[in-house]
């Protein structure tokens, strides 16, 4: 069994950061069900700006409005306006094809990306 890739939400823009609330992260819900993301999934945050990683789990956010809310102690990691990679695993035995959208500074989906990276990734072995 591997752990791969399966969702990913690649340059995302942190709209929020609340230290008081209980934990996790908030994705606007399209954003969530547009690379097939579940609410209380474990994700992998990764901050472009500071190169903080951590993981936490996925609250529903309002859906249309783009946000991006890190939470409770995750919050003093990756603070509001940082560009993210929030990142969904699966543990498998079988290849899979994540789903990847490349995300501009409103947090809108520019395009998705289809195997792109593991062409090169196969390309570097």
């Amino acid at each position: 069994m591997r752990q791969l890739l399966r969702s990913k939400l690649h340059n995302g823009r942190t709209t929020d950061a609340n230290v008081n609330y209980v934990g996790s992260i908030e994705i606007d819900m399209d954003l969530v069900d547009a690379v097939g993301l579940w609410e209380g999934e474990k994700v992998l945050v990764v901050s472009n700006t500071s190169g903080a990683r951590l993981e936490t789990y996925v609250i529903a956010g309002a859906r249309g409005t783009g946000v991006i809310s890190m939470n409770g102690a995750a919050a003093k990691l990756i603070g509001a306006g940082e560009q993210v990679i929030i990142m969904g695993f699966e543990l498998t035995d079988q290849p899979v094809r994540p789903s990847v959208a490349l995300l501009d500074d409103q947090n809108r989906i520019e395009r998705f990306l289809h195997g792109e990276h593991n062409a090169e990734a196969k390309g570097a072995r």
